[in-house]
């Protein structure tokens, strides 16, 4: 399975690719789309799209994991990553993706153990969780951050349905020779 972490942002955006298989994870790619500074914010949300949508053509993502809206004191900062979050969220839908969104306060105490941690916490715990050597834009270790948590989520939710089915099928013993029941 591919996923995609996106961390919205109307100046920069963060993204990070993994992909499981198993048990495995693998680092795919981060990084960020940010080079439209300075630009109305019509032509960046443009350009979060395009690049958004190079990134979905390119690694074609089974599931986008889009960080949830924030709400700080600035309404106007909060009504812009409305905006490239509504990008984020139509490109995620356009290039085929499930989408899944959790909130950064989540993801940061999935991640680290602590739902206040700072960016630099969260990237140093990513580093040693994904074994990366390179530093990285922290918004793309927040995009990582998204994807890793999701996988954690996926992980828990699969053992879980496991050891429900394991609780819920009958034992051979107890099976008669036309697979009926025995009392």
């Amino acid at each position: 399975m591919v996923i995609l972490g996106i961390d919205p942002g109307s100046q920069v955006a963060g993204f990070g690719v993994l992909r499981t298989l198993g048990d495995s994870i693998e680092v795919v790619d981060y990084g960020v789309i940010g080079k439209a500074k300075g630009l109305p914010f019509s032509v960046r949300l443009e350009h979060l799209g395009r690049e958004l949508r190079k990134l979905f053509g390119k690694f074609t993502p089974n599931c986008a994991v889009i960080e949830q809206v924030f709400l700080g004191k600035n309404v106007n900062s909060a009504f812009r990553l409305g905006h490239a979050r509504g990008v984020c969220l139509y490109e995620s839908v356009l290039g085929g993706a499930e989408v899944v969104e959790y909130s950064t306060r989540v993801v940061k105490k999935g991640v680290t153990g602590r739902g206040n941690a700072d960016k630099e916490e969260v990237q140093i715990a990513l580093s040693r969780l994904l074994n990366l050597t390179q530093k990285m834009p922290l918004d793309a270790s927040d995009a990582l951050a998204l994807a890793y948590y999701h996988v954690l989520r996926l992980a828990a939710r699969e053992k879980l349905l496991r050891q429900t089915l394991r609780e819920t099928q009958v034992p051979k013993c107890q099976e008669g020779v036309d697979g009926d029941r025995l009392s």
